[in-house]
């Protein structure tokens, strides 16, 4: 296990010790595939049509702002299962309410494939999602990379898997402070947690961008940001535009955003405060793949983690639950924290305990009082991501193909295999 050079998202550490194979990633949204995993299913009819939607260079949530646009419906209508990532090609299902085949020739986007996959009684939700399935190219790699690769792939082997940490995309791809946001919101500061969205500069982003937000950041001008913000932020456009007419009132300025959108920033917080729970856990060289006295763990259920089954694990129960853990029935499981969460006990809770004290943040803080509906009660995630990596050598690239389990990441998998290349 050796440390990683950028613990600002609470990843402190690798899982291997082997040397990174370096490379680099995202050349063509191709070369980065995504495809859902769903258990076969019946379309037997039903007030949702759903939908198969392969497209590139498209975010979940701008693909829909288009989509409820040209359909002229709401975006309350559209569900789905997971946000998928703009720079990759990705297959994913949607299911609109009340909507007739015929509307979809409304439609007139780019990059896009709709296949109509029938009708259903049920909106599409993250319960429904067995994994994703990754086919990722990593090009620009030095001669002996494909030993460096089996290397690796040994290490995860005999871990059991790779820590479970919530990659970058939770954060943000280009401006990471989603989770500075929720923390803001947390904080009962939403002054703060409005400008950090709207104003924090970058500076991987483009540079009229950034200097649009360095002005709004130091100065707090809304009229004058109003004025320069570049067209394609539309989501901040929206909360200036409220600002403008209702000053002051920050926490009501979030209600602009989608609900999907605005919930992130305080799950976000709560991805980064689990982050440095399960790095804290490894330095400390708690197991990742087997519970200890004090630990609370979960179960698998129809093939996934089931967090909704929490049990802690006493000195009677462990070598029962350790059985479990080996035969990938239970997991250990670390804290969403929220304003129910029940923490650990003995060393693992320690653990717990000693972030969240870092943090200087209660259960109550996670009510949001200003922002009701952005408050989360927690939940418990699973410490440890089981991953089966294949590889197949390219030239001087590598194709890496592996499943994951819902909400798992696949940069933390390439993270793992490039080290200090990977950004």
């Amino acid at each position: 296990m050796i440390e990683s050079p950028d613990p600002s998202l609470g990843m402190e550490f690798y899982a291997t010790d082997s040397p990174g194979i370096g490379g680099s990633i995202r050349r063509r949204p191709e070369d980065f595939e995504v495809r859902e995993i769903y258990a076969d299913q019946d379309y037997e009819g039903g007030r949702y049509l759903v939908l198969e939607v392969e497209k590139s260079g498209w975010d979940t949530h701008h693909l829909i702002r288009e989509l409820s646009r040209m359909l002229r419906i709401s975006q309350k209508r559209f569900s789905w299962a997971g946000t998928k990532d703009k720079h990759a090609l990705t297959t994913q299902r949607i299911a609109i309410a009340n909507l007739a085949p015929e509307a979809l020739a409304r439609i007139n986007l780019p990059r896009i494939e709709i296949k109509v996959l029938g009708r259903t009684n049920r909106a599409v939700n993250l319960g429904d999602l067995q994994g994703n399935r990754f086919r990722i190219k990593i090009a620009d790699l030095a001669p002996d990379a494909e030993e460096r690769i089996s290397r690796i792939t040994s290490e995860i082997t005999s871990l059991g898997g790779l820590p479970n940490y919530f990659g970058i995309q939770r954060f943000g791809d280009i401006r990471p402070i989603t989770h500075e946001v929720g923390r803001a919101l947390v904080n009962g500061d939403p002054e703060l947690a409005a400008f950090i969205y709207l104003s924090k500069p970058y500076s991987r982003e483009v540079a009229g961008t950034r200097e649009a937000r360095e002005r709004l950041w130091e100065g707090r001008d809304i009229s004058h940001a109003l004025k320069t913000y570049p067209t394609h932020l539309h989501y901040e456009l929206a909360m200036l535009n409220y600002l403008e007419q209702h000053p002051g009132d920050y926490a009501g300025s979030f209600n602009v955003l989608a609900p999907n959108l605005r919930r992130l920033f305080v799950h976000a917080y709560q991805s980064y405060i689990f982050n440095r729970i399960l790095s804290l856990r490894m330095r400390r060289g708690l197991p990742l793949d087997s519970a200890v006295s004090g630990d609370v763990v979960c179960f698998v259920k129809g093939g996934t983690p089931d967090p909704g089954r929490p049990q802690r694990v006493t000195e009677e129960t462990i070598e029962a639950v350790n059985r479990h853990t080996q035969r990938g029935r239970a997991f250990v499981a670390l804290p969403l924290f929220g304003h129910s969460t029940e923490l650990a006990e003995g060393a693992p809770g320690e653990v717990e305990r000693a972030v969240i004290a870092a943090e200087g943040v209660s259960r109550e803080d996670f009510i949001v009082p200003a922002n009701p509906d952005l408050g989360s009660p927690g939940i418990r995630r699973a410490a440890i991501m089981p991953v089966n990596v294949a590889h197949r050598m390219e030239g001087s690239a590598a194709w890496l193909e592996f499943a994951l389990s819902p909400g798992s990441y696949a940069t933390i998998v390439l993270r793992e295999y490039m080290k200090e290349g990977m950004r």
